[in-house]
């Protein structure tokens, strides 16, 4: 049987792959920061952890409640946004609740699990954006986001050398219909997942620390 572990999935995409994944008859390892979504999830027939990863502290014994896994699909899906463009600086309060979600809880989460995927020669994703690639960027809304999302990318192009029997990659999950996303995006939690999905299941070596988007494109360049 398939083991994926999604982190964060109490709602949106997180709470989407694990309905799919556990549709598909996968085993879902489930990672959410509150009791009222470990039922939730729980009632879904995933096995639920509580983990906060902003929390450096909650990260730290991560391993130990997966000792002994071998993990064939791994997710980080954990990540926040603050909107305002580069002529408002962001506070001290706006870039730590950006940068330890997006950036450092996955740097702290990917040396615990990337060797159990390695376990598995599977793959490892993190939910990046389109909005953190450097070529053609059309204007600085969500600028601090952006830079999150960036700084994501290159973490986990530069830990790949370090996990060569697993594959390494962040995934654009397009505009989608969350409380992130709005209302007034193209796509729908449903369409995104079952995309994402099919793209990280044609995740080869040469796609080792790319940026995929959840339509099958590869990133020419970030």
């Amino acid at each position: 049987m398939t083991t994926v572990l999604i982190i964060g999935a109490s709602r949106g995409i997180g709470l989407e792959l694990v309905r799919q994944y556990r549709a598909e008859g996968c085993r879902v390892i489930a990672t959410v920061r509150d009791a009222g979504a470990q039922a939730r999830l729980a009632a879904l027939g995933a096995e639920v952890k509580l983990v906060d990863v902003a929390q450096p502290a909650s990260v730290s014994g991560f391993s130990w409640l997966l000792d002994g896994e071998k993990i064939d699909v791994a997710l980080y899906v954990a990540g926040v946004i603050r909107r305002p463009d580069a002529r408002t600086p962001p506070t001290q309060p706006d870039f730590d609740a950006v940068m330890h979600t997006n950036v450092l809880g996955a740097m702290q989460v990917l040396p615990q699990v990337a060797p159990l995927v390695e376990e598995a020669r599977g793959v490892f994703a993190f939910v990046s954006s389109s909005m953190s690639q450097i070529e053609g960027v059309a204007n600085s809304y969500s600028w601090l986001y952006r830079v999150s999302k960036a700084a994501l990318n290159m973490a986990v192009a530069a830990a790949q050398h370090d996990y060569p029997h697993a594959r390494l990659v962040t995934i654009d999950p397009g505009w989608v219909q969350t409380d992130m996303g709005g209302d007034g995006a193209p796509l729908t939690v449903h369409e995104s997942v079952t995309g994402m999905r099919k793209t990280l299941a044609s995740v080869t070596d040469a796609d080792k620390g790319r940026l995929l988007h959840h339509d099958g494109r590869r990133a020419a360049h970030w």
